[in-house]
């Protein structure tokens, strides 16, 4: 069972979720860590999925007059494709807080556009570079 924890402080499921998003973003994929950590961090609510109290995916989202923007979705290596960030993104859909919003949207890595289909998000606009890696506008509209 993956447990989902959630965090708007700067405490242990922060520095956990900065954990993954170094070893994904910054050390595997070798996006500059400056525009990894861009300085709004805490403006966002961090969520880790944890399996076996071991944290293994990350996301942060931020209400803005847009809807939600989901970021920084990350798994680590060894625990792609099990379902981990399927759970944690349907951990943000549904959390309480976003409760009256009607829009989620995320730049999602062209190579997890599958993923984002799944939950139902729809591709919008034209893929763009976006430190050097191919990304899509996507987004989903709910009722509340």
């Amino acid at each position: 069972m993956v447990e989902v924890k959630k965090t708007n402080q700067l405490n242990r499921v922060y520095q956990d979720a900065q954990a993954i998003r170094k070893s994904v973003f910054v050390k595997e994929q070798g996006i500059d860590e400056t525009l990894e950590f861009d300085g709004t961090d805490g403006d966002a609510t961090h969520y880790v999925a944890y399996d076996q109290h071991r944290p293994v995916a990350t996301a942060r989202a931020t209400v803005t007059g847009e809807g939600v923007h989901i970021q920084r979705v990350a798994t680590l290596k060894m625990y792609r494709h099990k379902g981990f960030a399927k759970q944690l993104l349907e951990a943000i859909l549904n959390d309480p807080k976003y409760k009256g919003e009607t829009n989620f949207y995320l730049g999602a890595q062209e190579t997890a556009k599958g993923l984002y289909e799944t939950l139902g998000f729809k591709q919008y606009g034209d893929p763009f570079m976006e430190v050097g890696i191919k990304h899509v506008n996507m987004k989903k509209s709910v009722r509340n």
